[in-house]
């Protein structure tokens, strides 16, 4: 799976759950934390990122640098996906 594949379907998964489908709400490269999701959502993101792509997400991983945006939660599955093959 790709990054772009990836970040499509985490984009897809916030648009449903967190914005009412309005995709347009969706900051393409703002932050995530704060704006579209809380703590309680950012857990629900974490279940769902392991849950959808059969990942472990680590307590430890779970920092703005990952977290932070879009492009920044689809390179860190992309890269646990690739640590995984």
């Amino acid at each position: 799976m790709s990054a772009s594949q990836s970040e499509t379907e985490i984009r897809a998964y916030l648009v449903d759950h967190f914005l009412s489908g309005h995709p347009e709400r969706l900051p393409s490269d703002g932050s995530l934390l704060g704006s579209v999701i809380d703590s309680t959502g950012l857990l629900e993101l974490v279940t769902f990122l392991q849950e959808h792509f059969g990942i472990t997400v680590e307590d430890e991983d779970v920092v703005p640098e990952n977290f932070g945006s879009v492009e920044q939660v689809a390179g860190y599955v992309d890269g646990k996906l690739r640590a995984k093959a």
